[in-house]
C-alpha cells in the first residue's frame, strides 16, 4: 500500500468562503488517499522585512517554515487581485526566499479568478525563482470561477473538473518522483 503524502494547501484568498476555498474543499473531498493540511496563517504573517528574517524570525514565520518542511508538496490555489498575485500570498513567498523551503519541493498551482492569467504568470515566475519544482501540467488557470464552482464545494463545470483532475494526477506523480 503506498504511503500517503502530506500536502500543504495554501489559499491566496483571505476570504473565509472564497471560490478558492470551495475549490480546495472539493480537492480534499475527492483525493482521500492524500493527507492535506490547509495553511491558516496567511493573515497573521508580518509584512516581510529582511531585518526580521534572522536566525530567530517571528513565530508565525517559524510556523510557516515548519509546515513547509513537513510537507511532501504544496498546492497553491489563489485568486487574482488587480491583475496580480494577492499581496498576502506574495508576502508569504517572500518569507521563504532565505529559507529555501520551496527549493525542489513539488508544487501545483491553480489560479481561479475572473481572469487569472496575469497573477498565474507572476506566481509561477516567483515560484521558479525560489526553485520550486513545477511542471506545466501541474499548473492551471480557471477563469470565471464563479460559473464553475459553487458554494457547496462542487465543481459544476465538467471541463474544469477534468482539468483539476489532470493537475492532481500530475502532482501525485511529481510527489512519488515519476
Amino acid at each position: 500500500m503506498p504511503i500517503k503524502k502530506n500536502i500543504l494547501i495554501i489559499s491566496g484568498s483571505t476570504r473565509e468562503k472564497s471560490m478558492n476555498v470551495h475549490l480546495i474543499q472539493w480537492i480534499i473531498n475527492n483525493y482521500t488517499q492524500t493527507d492535506f493540511t490547509v495553511y491558516k496563517g496567511l493573515t497573521t504573517l508580518p509584512h516581510f522585512n529582511p531585518d526580521l528574517d534572522t536566525s530567530q524570525p517571528p513565530t508565525t514565520v517559524v510556523e510557516l517554515r515548519a509546515a513547509l518542511k513537513a510537507a511532501d508538496g504544496v498546492l497553491i490555489c489563489t485568486p487574482e487581485y488587480a491583475m496580480g498575485v494577492p499581496g498576502s500570498l506574495k508576502n508569504l513567498l517572500d518569507w521563504t526566499v532565505s529559507s529555501s523551503d520551496f527549493s525542489q519541493k513539488p508544487v501545483a498551482v491553480i489560479t481561479a479568478s475572473t481572469s487569472g492569467e496575469k497573477a498565474h504568470e507572476s506566481l509561477l515566475g516567483t515560484l521558479r525563482v525560489i526553485e520550486a519544482k513545477i511542471e506545466d501540467a501541474a499548473s492551471l488557470v480557471i477563469s470565471h470561477i464563479k460559473a464553475k464552482v459553487n458554494n457547496k464545494d462542487e465543481i459544476t463545470d465538467e471541463k474544469t473538473r477534468s482539468d483539476v483532475k489532470k493537475v492532481m494526477e500530475t502532482f501525485e506523480r511529481m510527489l512519488i518522483g515519476e
